[in-house]
């Protein structure tokens, strides 16, 4: 789920990255794991991509943009979208790493027709890895400095949803994001993608994962078998399961929160946040 973007951090990383050296090869040894902590499995969650708000102390796990400043007294999420690009900044892919973009028989880039702001980057070889992650590595290097606890990179799924993005090229730049944000001490947080299993933890690297309807597609046991508590369940207020059946489903994740699809702030209208009670 794609709201409000770090275009500008974004933007940033594309010009920072063109002065850069390549990141390291795909042949260097990945970190076993992190010490950074994992989020708490009680309290109140909120998943804020739409708007930042709150008061300290009134959560104790939020999920915010990358562009948005962490919320003192919870432990924070920050969302980075590494398998796509962020609106407004296609332009400067095109001109600074044009190799990094999918594209389609006429050379023209892919773009995601759920969001048509969006074109979908590709990982398959290790010089288009690199080239990807020169930039999206400084959103995470961003999210760590800004005193985030964890990071979570969106559209992993890209592989299953284009037909030219292989499975072991994106499980490759999962990889590589995986290390980045181990070395600037986040953890970091496998994104949807339920098919995976175990694959995300033991071969990529997750430690945690932030997931979206998986009530609603039946999924969310498939999350707990690997990831335990440690799982962050974001359902929408415009599908099938009410509130009470969400919460008493029997595989749902302690932190489950009902928001509304857009991820609004209290003073919009349609906002919508209610979550499950948790001990």
């Amino acid at each position: 789920m794609r709201t409000v973007p770090a275009v500008a951090a974004l933007a940033a990383g594309l010009v920072l990255a063109s002065c850069a050296g390549p990141t390291s090869p795909d042949d260097i040894a990945r970190d076993s794991g992190t010490s950074a902590p994992l989020p708490p499995t009680s309290g109140a969650f909120d998943y804020q991509l739409g708007a930042a708000y709150g008061e300290p102390g009134e959560l104790d796990v939020v999920v915010r943009d990358a562009a948005a400043d962490p919320l003192e007294g919870a432990y924070n999420v920050c969302y980075v979208n590494g398998f796509q690009t962020q609106p407004g900044t296609l332009p400067d892919w095109e001109r600074l790493r044009p190799e990094a973009l999918l594209r389609e028989d006429d050379g023209a880039p892919v773009i995601d027709p759920d969001w048509p702001d969006e074109a979908v980057l590709d990982p398959s070889t290790p010089g288009q890895r690199e080239d990807i992650v020169a930039v999206v590595g400084v959103l995470i290097d961003g999210c760590a400095e800004a005193g985030f606890d964890a990071v979570e990179i969106d559209n992993l799924d890209t592989f299953l949803r284009f037909d030219g993005v292989e499975r072991s090229g994106a499980l490759a730049l999962a990889r590589k994001y995986a290390d980045r944000a181990h070395a600037a001490g986040l953890a970091i947080a496998q994104k949807n993608a339920a098919e995976l299993g175990a694959v995300g933890r033991d071969e990529v690297g997750f430690d945690l994962a932030v997931v979206e309807e998986c009530a609603a597609f039946e999924e969310c046991g498939a999350y707990r078998a690997v990831y335990g508590a440690h799982v962050l369940q974001v359902e929408y207020d415009d599908g099938d399961l009410s509130l009470d059946e969400l919460c008493a489903a029997p595989e749902r994740a302690p932190l489950t929160v009902l928001r509304d699809r857009r991820l609004v702030g209290p003073a919009t209208e349609g906002y919508v946040r209610r979550h499950c009670p948790t001990t």
